[in-house]
């Protein structure tokens, strides 16, 4: 459905508002009728920018947040060059769940929209772009002798990923950032002291 200017603007805002709406809130029994009387839109709208309904509306969210995650990150997230990089990009992460608390509106929204066709693509493509990312600032630090060359990028940058959503589950369940933090801090230190040696003279 190609859409105008002020189209593709109302669809946003349906977008952002209901984004809004599930963050602040358990979506658990969010109704369209919620949604539209949150965003100030009628019935008829909704479907038309979202004609199968709640299901394509809140896998739009979904996305929506998705690229949210990723660009809270930014510009830390891809340029870890430096230590102070990555410990930038530690800070943005920890900020950013400490501020959400113990709602994160990706996880709450995906365990409504699970069963949804294209769900759980949008959060395989969050955490491969995520774990990409990651990935390529440890072959920069190695490329600059900062981390040494035996470490496995692509496993490490996994262990992060992993360790990050493993971090956030737990703040979800007691409201305790500690977790998240301590994997961050343990995980950027294995980088840290695995190049102390240096880079690998040639022989």
């Amino acid at each position: 459905m190609a859409l105008t200017a002020k189209g593709r603007a109302t669809r946003q805002r349906i977008i952002e508002g209901a984004a809004a709406y599930l963050r602040s809130d358990d979506p658990a029994g969010v109704t369209l009728d919620d949604i539209r009387a949150i965003t100030g839109t009628s019935k008829g709208q909704i479907f038309h920018y979202f004609p199968h309904g709640k299901e394509e509306l809140f896998l739009a969210v979904a996305r929506f947040e998705a690229d949210r995650v990723l660009e809270d990150q930014q510009p830390h997230l891809g340029s870890l060059t430096s230590w102070a990089a990555w410990d930038r990009w530690r800070d943005s992460v920890v900020a950013r769940y400490r501020a959400q608390g113990r709602l994160c509106p990706l996880g709450a929204l995906m365990s409504q929209v699970g069963s949804t066709p294209g769900a759980n693509e949008v959060v395989s493509t969050l955490l491969s772009q995520w774990q990409s990312h990651v990935r390529r600032g440890i072959a920069e630090m190695q490329a600059a002798g900062l981390v040494g060359e035996s470490v496995d990028g692509d496993r490490v940058a996994a262990a992060f990923i992993a360790g990050i959503q493993g971090g956030v589950q737990v703040l979800r369940s007691t409201g305790d950032i500690a977790h998240l933090e301590a994997v961050l801090d343990t995980l950027i230190d294995h980088l840290r002291f695995s190049g102390l040696a240096g880079p690998k003279m040639p022989a």
